[in-house]
């Protein structure tokens, strides 16, 4: 028998994260980093002086593992935003990446159907096309204000479909599906009595009102509805996220954790706890919101600026616009030029599972940051009309 090597033909080739490397390689390199979707973070001390905590609660915690699952506290504090959910439905994980990771690994098998939004944050397209997985695409479409071509959807879905995985609002439009779009997606998971994840990371990050967008939960009986302290709470570093689902489902990802994190911190845990709760909650969502319109304002200004060369539907959520451009070059090649002349970071579409030529740019920054990356960008794209 011979032995099999990466180079076999039969051999699994590993997708790689392509997005995820780039930003890893570069945004701690470049002088502006206009890559991220989240906003300017939350210090520790602010976080605890707006719950009144006294810090030595925290000097004086002893650095033990936590519950697997999360404590008790975080998650009758996670509860509150899902109804009818208890502690059985909430599983807490180190990111919204392990829950959708955990997800998906507990849901499907090689073989098996999933269906993904498009254009997305990539991770669970990759993840499908790593584990063997059978993944179709339903596209939202510029030219009807990014909102889902939902016939599209329904006609991709067949009894052979496991899951369908959406993201709203949506990473990296900014798109927020209506409640009749939320209906008619959870109706056509319904008629094959496939899985819906929803990646909601974005909720409370709203460009305008003072309304939420609902969650999937609760919609239908069999929805896992992922979150995390990452971008509407400002709260990245913290590694806090979080599965909703049902108890039998929960138990398979916590079954899923014992082979990857096994839990977040002790600390992580307290914070978010305390993040999450009446007395902090509002203020980190306000909080982001402020950055949200405030550089919204801003990032139009600039758009409008070089309207010859960019166009933007207007995002209803999240710190980061997705314009379309029209200059003779790729969005890879004008995303590794503006690294290496301008020391700007952004992401291309591509990364998003479109072949056209859009960036995503994130205006969640201080304002003098965002105004001087924008500049740089405005200084190349001058040079290439």
């Amino acid at each position: 028998m011979s032995e099999t090597t990466l180079n076999d033909s039969n051999s699994k080739q590993f997708q790689r994260f392509e997005m995820e490397d780039l930003q890893s390689k570069w945004e701690k390199v470049v002088d502006y980093n206009l890559s991220e979707s989240g906003v300017d973070p939350v210090s520790v001390s602010k976080l605890l002086e707006k719950s009144n905590q006294d810090p030595e609660d925290f000097l004086s915690t002893q650095l033990h593992y936590p519950p697997t699952q999360g404590t008790k506290e975080l998650r009758r504090q996670i509860t509150r935003f899902y109804p009818e959910a208890t502690i059985d439905n909430v599983s807490v994980t180190v990111g919204c990446a392990e829950a959708n990771f955990n997800a998906i690994q507990a849901l499907l098998d090689p073989g098996d159907e999933l269906i993904v939004m498009i254009p997305n944050y990539m991770q669970i397209f990759g993840l499908g096309q790593n584990s063997g997985l059978d993944v179709k695409k339903f596209h939202l479409e510029e030219e009807k204000g990014w909102s889902p071509n939902l016939n599209e959807l329904e006609e991709k879905v067949t009894e052979d479909t496991k899951c369908i995985a959406v993201c709203n609002p949506n990473n990296p439009t900014g798109y927020i599906l209506t409640e009749e779009e939320m209906d008619r997606i959870a109706e056509i998971a319904d008629s094959v009595g496939a899985w819906l994840l929803s990646d909601e990371v974005y909720s409370g990050a709203e460009s305008e009102g003072d309304s939420e967008t609902p969650s999937f939960w609760g919609r239908y009986d069999r929805v896992i509805a992922n979150n995390s302290l990452s971008k509407a709470y400002g709260l990245p570093g913290l590694r806090i996220g979080w599965a909703v689902a049902p108890p039998e489902i929960i138990e398979e990802i916590e079954a899923q954790k014992s082979y990857t994190t096994i839990c977040a911190t002790i600390l992580s845990n307290k914070l978010a706890n305390l993040a999450l709760s009446p007395e902090v909650r509002p203020f980190l969502i306000q909080r982001t919101r402020d950055h949200v319109r405030d550089g919204y304002s801003d990032f139009r200004e600039w758009i409008n600026s070089n309207g010859d060369v960019f166009s933007l539907v207007d995002p209803q959520a999240g710190a980061f616009g997705f314009p379309s451009f029209n200059l003779d070059i790729s969005a890879i090649d004008l995303v590794k030029r503006l690294i290496d002349e301008k020391s700007i970071l952004v992401v291309a579409g591509e990364h998003f599972g479109l072949n056209k030529k859009y960036l995503r740019i994130s205006y969640g920054l201080p304002q003098e940051e965002l105004q001087a990356g924008l500049g740089r960008i405005s200084e190349l794209v001058d040079k290439l009309k």
